[in-house]
């Protein structure tokens, strides 16, 4: 058992600390929103704290998953943060998708602190949290990871580090622009072959076990076709993502044209009224 604090209760921190708190680990969360927290603790028992301060107090590991740098600037460095409680030789480790930036600033604050942090932005939406079974991507030194790892493992099904500070979270903008591309390029062959006239699950089900298969494909084909877009993961979200990505662009050189076309692509969408479309809903622009 590991005394850990969590902080952010949203779609994914609700479920991924209460996988901590049925694993064994002795649970403290914070959420800015009270109400909530107080539900997680009637769901899971375990305590609240009033700030994230008050949450990391006496802690071995405190875990956050908030919405952006400021969310998490705020909660570790502002007023009450969770920086200002935590013990020497603990650790932060923060799921949150941010900067790659916020990330070194983050972990140069903890180490002037005497404690550790590893930015580990997750992928696998709003059911690989509700599972356990996300992925974890991680930056920081490989010491505080090793020692952090075996506790991620309670909602992860796949954990790696992939190198110092910042590392974690550069990953993750390879794996949204991955998904960006891919999820147009599904979008149009979806579209295509419903103005062909083919049978579309039919057509899924055989080009799916071939080289143009994906999780994508699999998991998103078919509700892409109905017009159902009520899948986790928010459109408003992925162009948060996505404007992550192209700024570390424009730093180191990178080439995105696709990326930064699907970028525009969902702002249409948010035009349409698809801020909370999950990210399949590019089809429906294809499609007005």
């Amino acid at each position: 058992m590991t005394k850990v604090a969590f902080l952010g209760l949203g779609v994914m921190g609700y479920p991924m600390a209460g996988h901590l708190k049925a694993k064994g680990h002795d649970v403290t969360i914070y959420n800015r929103n009270p109400t909530k927290a107080q539900a997680w603790v009637a769901q899971h028992g375990g305590a609240s704290a009033p700030t994230p301060a008050d949450a990391a107090k006496g802690q071995e590991i405190v875990f956050a998953c908030v919405g952006n740098d400021d969310d998490l600037r705020s909660v570790t460095l502002g007023e009450n943060g969770a920086f200002s409680g935590m013990e020497k030789g603990a650790i932060f480790v923060d799921h949150t998708t941010a900067s790659a930036g916020v990330a070194r600033e983050l972990d140069a604050a903890a180490t002037a602190g005497g404690f550790g942090f590893i930015d580990a932005p997750v992928s696998g939406g709003q059911a690989g949290a509700e599972n356990g079974v996300l992925t974890v991507m991680c930056g920081g030194d490989a010491a505080v990871y090793a020692r952090a790892e075996p506790v991620i493992g309670s909602f992860a099904r796949m954990c790696k580090l992939m190198g110092p500070a910042g590392s974690g979270q550069l990953t993750k903008m390879v794996n949204q622009i991955c998904i960006a591309g891919l999820v147009q390029g599904l979008s149009e062959g979806v579209h295509f072959a419903k103005r062909a006239g083919l049978d579309v699950e039919a057509m899924l089900e055989v080009i799916s076990k071939g080289a143009a298969g994906s999780w994508q494909m699999e998991n998103r084909g078919k509700t892409m076709n109905a017009g159902k877009f009520d899948f986790g993961f928010a459109v408003d979200w992925m162009r948060k993502d996505l404007g992550i990505v192209l700024d570390e662009a424009r730093r180191n050189g990178a080439q995105l044209p696709v990326t930064a076309l699907v970028d525009q692509f969902y702002a249409e969408v948010q035009k349409m009224g698809g801020r909370r479309w999950d990210t399949s809903s590019l089809i429906a622009r294809l499609e007005e």
